[in-house]
């Protein structure tokens, strides 16, 4: 996934990343992102969190990463208050809605990151998928 990232800003110029700060995937992208920031200064993290409850119910442990990372993000996007059954999919079309580049570790199952995925085709993003099992990357 790091190399992905810096190909991004390398290769594409790149200078702003969206995280969904959950829990995985979103989050290990996040810290990669927040550690490339001390080569790449003019790179910016913005958090795009679907409710203000996301992380009531983690770990202590994971709560705190989540707080870390929230506080070292440029700009946070809270898309609504309360959690409604629809908000990670709000969080996830603003993700796509806003980004040229949509990265995705996805495994081809139905899942939420497939609705994203192909919401993503829809919208004409370009796509990097990374399968998880295989590393294997895929540009769509």
């Amino acid at each position: 996934m790091r190399d992905q990232i810096v190909a991004l800003i390398e290769n594409e110029g790149v200078t702003h990343f969206i995280t969904g700060m959950a829990l995985g995937v979103d989050m290990y992208a996040a810290e990669i992102v927040l550690d490339l920031k001390s080569k790449y200064p003019h790179i910016t993290l913005e958090s795009a969190i679907p409710c203000e409850t996301q992380a009531i119910k983690w770990s202590v442990a994971s709560r705190e990463r989540y707080y870390n990372i929230a506080a070292k993000c440029d700009k946070e996007t809270m898309l609504q208050r309360e959690y409604t059954s629809d908000c990670m999919d709000k969080r996830n079309r603003y993700m796509v809605d806003h980004a040229d580049y949509i990265l995705a570790v996805w495994n081809g199952c139905p899942s939420g990151t497939g609705n994203t995925v192909r919401y993503a085709h829809k919208k004409g993003k370009s796509i990097i998928v990374i399968n998880p099992v295989s590393l294997d990357v895929t540009r769509e």
